[in-house]
């Protein structure tokens, strides 16, 4: 956080010019405001946090917000964290491996029994509490699964599918129809697009997200071998993908597939929640559907998520009480509703007014607080980024032999 300056008026005692000195003091405040930094990592929800701040800062004029959106702001707050250099306020993911080592050694400030908490449903915060120590306020929380053209699947006869084989049978009639089946960003920057499609295939095959991570993360070194009926399950399922994307997917980003869906020129996008916003920002002249991960037998179905708007408190933090009376601001109706009416996530902030909102996730929120829904199996693991690299290449070139190898090399390090 940048240290802010004071200024001091010192007057004469014989009426003479004033002189301004300019102290710097590091302790964040500027002309009598408190100065608090808040680190966004959701991107596409950075236009209605910034209208957010404003309306706070309107309610708390002795309090400045410094709103920080920067390019891979995961790597990024690492880097941050490592040096010392922590914002005050900051949107994390309680799941990860992490947060909870940051956690652990003492970077958040615990946030047990603070009334704030009382805001949100009960046990949500309690849900990523480590040694019953909540250090997280989560808001909103994410799903993965499939986003459709449901107008074009209407026109063409086809229905969201129930089974992992209708889910093929529907993507050879698309591919039948001269349509493309799927927008995939196939760049190892953008690996982390299919993490949800992969732990949902494991999930599929092993029955849930505890067994995928039984046979993953908890299974003995070397384990995963291409000659495993499970492991050769899952590569079919990530066949479908590698098999079906839109020309030049390997070096597509982001938000080039968002506005390929938006478009109209691909007809689903594996994604979560959190790109909704991002795809009506492009104003797609079609309805918008999403259906979860098919299992293979009806009902089976799926969806992994997590926290998704969450925040922490820096323990550090040179201005804690202007920092919990944001973090207050955010889990009010006020905030809340503001941002939900854009994100259409999930939320835990009980003020907020959900029903008959957003219907084009209904097909997978509607799992979030069941059986139906497990946790981001990556909350399980010391590292996350080569999993992406992995799943990109692989999809990009579907090798197994290579797969398994990675998993191994992958996991292998977190196992004892």
């Amino acid at each position: 956080m940048k240290i802010a300056k004071r200024l001091t008026i010192v007057g004469s005692m014989l009426g003479a010019l004033g002189i301004l000195v300019a102290c710097g003091n590091g302790d964040g405040e500027s002309s009598g405001k408190a100065e608090i930094e808040f680190f966004n990592q959701k991107k596409e929800m950075q236009g209605t946090l910034d209208e957010i701040i404003k309306d706070f800062e309107k309610e708390n004029p002795d309090i400045k917000v410094k709103f920080t959106n920067v390019p891979d702001p995961g790597t990024v707050l690492k880097t941050r964290i490592s040096s010392g250099d922590i914002p005050d306020v900051i949107n994390t993911y309680p799941m990860n491996a992490d947060f909870k080592e940051w956690a652990k050694n003492g970077v958040f400030e615990d946030l047990t029994g603070k009334e704030y908490l009382n805001n949100l449903t009960e046990g949500a915060a309690e849900a990523y509490a480590l040694d019953d120590k909540v250090y997280n306020v989560p808001l909103t929380s994410n799903a993965s699964g499939i986003y459709y053209n449901k107008t074009k699947f209407e026109e063409l006869g086809l229905e969201a599918p129930k089974t992992f084989a209708e889910f093929e049978t529907l993507v050879n009639t698309i591919k039948d129809e001269k349509e493309v089946p799927f927008a995939l960003a196939l760049t190892q920057s953008e690996g982390w697009m299919l993490m949800g499609y992969y732990q949902l295939a494991c999930a599929v095959e092993t029955g849930g997200g505890t067994a995928a991570n039984e046979a993953l993360r908890f299974s003995p070194k070397g384990a995963i071998k291409p000659s495993d009926p499970v492991f050769n399950a899952v590569a079919d399922k990530l066949d479908l993908l590698a098999n079906n994307p839109q020309k030049n997917a390997r070096g597509a980003s982001y938000d080039d597939v968002v506005a390929l869906f938006a478009k109209g020129e691909a007809l689903m996008l594996p994604n979560g929640t959190w790109a909704l916003p991002a795809i009506n920002n492009q104003n797609p002249e079609f309805e918008i559907g999403m259906f979860p991960f098919p299992g293979n037998n009806e009902g089976e179905e799926l969806v992994v998520g997590g926290a998704d708007l969450a925040v922490s408190i820096n323990e550090s933090s040179k201005n804690k009480e202007a920092a919990n009376k944001f973090v207050e601001y955010l889990t009010t109706k006020e905030a809340m509703q503001k941002y939900y009416d854009v994100d259409g996530a999930p939320t835990s902030v009980k003020s907020v007014e959900t029903e008959g909102k957003f219907p084009e996730t209904e097909g997978v929120t509607q799992h979030v607080f069941t059986d139906k829904r497990f946790i981001w199996l990556n909350s399980e693991w010391t590292s996350e980024v080569d999993f992406q690299y992995l799943t990109v290449d692989y999809v990009s070139d579907p090798n197994r032999d290579k797969l398994a190898a990675s998993l191994n090399s992958f996991f292998d390090p977190m196992k004892e």
